[in-house]
């Protein structure tokens, strides 16, 4: 598993061109695919720069290996503004979890501002006997191994939030990745899977409709979006949270200079109110923060996971 090193904040190396930043168009590179979470904030994102920087942000999407070559990609770009990243929490989960990836998340980046966070709802099929958090975990324990949950593969957010409950809870749970959410889903829906989690969006039809019935939202608080539904920690499981969120950050060694400009103009256009209630629509909540915060962020949710996956077992192929 890759050890923690330290996190390269701000201006690691000198800058050149700096005052008259941007003077050619940015990329903001997104991992994933087009139309998820991570798509949306980040053409959001590039529409408002663009008009508040007067040079063309543009997104690029770069998909594969669980948005490793995306990542790749801004790591090895140069530290001068021009290349960004917007991602997931999949940029420390996945190394979190063991998984070899070509760059090192707390050395290769800088962080400029977390974004947003998106909740989660850990989903039943109705066929489940259990309608609260603590009626599943009553359950896990007397079917120990019995009870099956698919997730978007080994790392991602859907599956360490059901290790996280099992870990805390003291119960076990089986894994089966698959190759996304959608058709884990299905599985779910279907009777084939006991439980998974998925972002409100996802799931709220299906629990509206009565095809999966929610046993919470894994923030520490209800959502604006579902607000029906409470959080995991609020119904059996204190402490309990897991979230799904999105950044923006830049290569190492880009400058104090042009970071402090992104984070100044990603604040002014994620804090305009039409843009929290687009975001809202979509059921993400925006959550800024300097830098420096951003870091300290990225290093607790590494050491978190790590800590999850160690105990959980968890084996990246």
């Amino acid at each position: 598993m890759m050890g923690m090193v330290t996190l390269a904040l701000v201006g690691a190396g000198p800058a050149t061109g700096q005052s008259d930043y941007p003077s050619r168009p940015v990329r903001i590179v997104v991992p994933s695919a087009v139309g998820g979470g991570n798509d949306l904030i980040a053409r959001l994102l590039a529409q408002g720069l663009t008009e508040r920087m007067g040079r063309q942000v543009v997104v690029e999407n770069r998909t594969g290996a669980g948005t490793a070559i995306g990542t790749e990609v801004v790591a090895r770009s140069r530290p001068d503004g021009y290349t960004l990243l917007m991602s997931p929490a999949a940029f420390v989960t996945l190394p979190a979890v063991g998984a070899r990836v070509p760059y090192e998340v707390m050395n290769d980046f800088s962080p400029v501002t977390q974004a947003a966070t998106l909740p989660g709802v850990i989903t039943l099929h109705p066929s489940v006997p259990a309608t609260t958090v603590r009626g599943l975990i009553a359950l896990a324990r007397s079917r120990p191994g019995q009870l099956l949950f698919s997730s978007a593969g080994v790392g991602t957010h859907p599956h360490l939030s059901i290790e996280l409950l099992a870990s805390m809870a003291g119960v076990r749970f089986v894994h089966v990745p698959y190759r996304g959410t959608t058709p884990g889903l299905a599985d779910l829906i279907a009777g084939q899977i006991s439980l998974a989690t998925a972002n409100i969006l996802q799931a709220l039809p299906h629990v509206r409709s009565g095809r999966l019935r929610a046993l919470g939202v894994t923030t520490l608080k209800s959502s604006a979006a579902a607000p029906e539904i409470p959080p995991i920690a609020e119904s059996g499981l204190p402490g309990y949270e897991s979230v799904q969120w999105y950044g923006l950050l830049a290569p190492a060694g880009t400058s104090r200079e042009i970071v402090a400009r992104l984070y100044t103009e990603t604040v002014a256009i994620l804090g305009a109110a039409d843009n929290r209630r687009r975001l809202a629509a979509d059921g993400a909540e925006v959550v800024v923060s300097t830098p420096e915060m951003f870091g300290g962020f990225l290093k607790a949710e590494f050491a978190k996971w790590a800590r999850v996956a160690q105990e959980a077992n968890i084996k990246v192929e």
